[in-house]
């Protein structure tokens, strides 16, 4: 049985909305990120050396991190996924600029002090982050254009991972209804679903 470590309102959200829409039994290990559990000897050498949540233990009880690489895996496991080697190349595409670009956007915007140990720097560092976190959800938008999932007539991780996004960026304070029209569309029709509705109970995320 597989088994995700999270930590409730990180980018772990992804798989876990995935692992629960799956339908599938599995094991929702909850990370004390805030209490730093994730920087303790037993978690670097038993689950992540890099101290970073998700993190998806197999079958075999080998460990798997970063959305990257666990994303694909749940979605070929479970049907959200595609056949298709031209999409499966987009979806890869935007799994990877998501990863690399879009989360540390917001990761600049609430912990700069991982990026700078100058506290001086952190309030422009900050503002920046946060205005490229914003359009880049601009960005997500247009993708959503006349549709209501990314790749295809189906639900995909891009999905589940686009979901995160919009969350938060409500958190954030974004006027996600009247910038985004598409992703708010969107996000209606991701909330319909129960798995959408379990994950945010379990991991005690209240938005509207």
């Amino acid at each position: 049985m597989l088994t995700l470590a999270y930590c409730p309102n990180a980018c772990s959200m992804a798989p876990h909305f995935v692992l629960e829409d799956s339908g599938q039994k599995y094991v929702a290990r909850k990370v004390d990120c805030g209490g730093g559990e994730q920087y303790t000897e037993e978690y670097k050498k038993n689950v992540n050396p890099h101290s970073r949540v998700p993190v998806l233990q197999l079958d075999n009880g080998a460990w798997i991190s970063e959305n990257i690489a666990i994303l694909p895996y749940l979605g070929k496991r479970f049907g959200f996924w595609t056949d298709d080697p031209v999409t499966e190349a987009k979806m890869l595409s935007f799994i990877g600029w998501v990863a690399s670009t879009v989360h540390p956007a917001q990761a600049h915007y609430r912990r700069a002090y991982r990026y700078a140990s100058d506290k001086a720097v952190h309030p422009n560092m900050q503002k920046v982050g946060l205005e490229s976190f914003h359009n880049y959800l601009k960005d997500v938008d247009k993708l959503y254009a006349g549709k209501t999932y990314m790749f295809g007539d189906k639900i995909s991780v891009c999905d589940h991972y686009a979901f995160v996004l919009y969350t938060w960026g409500l958190q954030r304070g974004f006027a996600m209804k009247e910038e985004m029209p598409h992703f708010t569309a969107f996000n209606v029709e991701m909330r319909k679903r129960p798995a959408i509705q379990r994950v945010f109970e379990d991991e005690n995320i209240d938005v509207r």
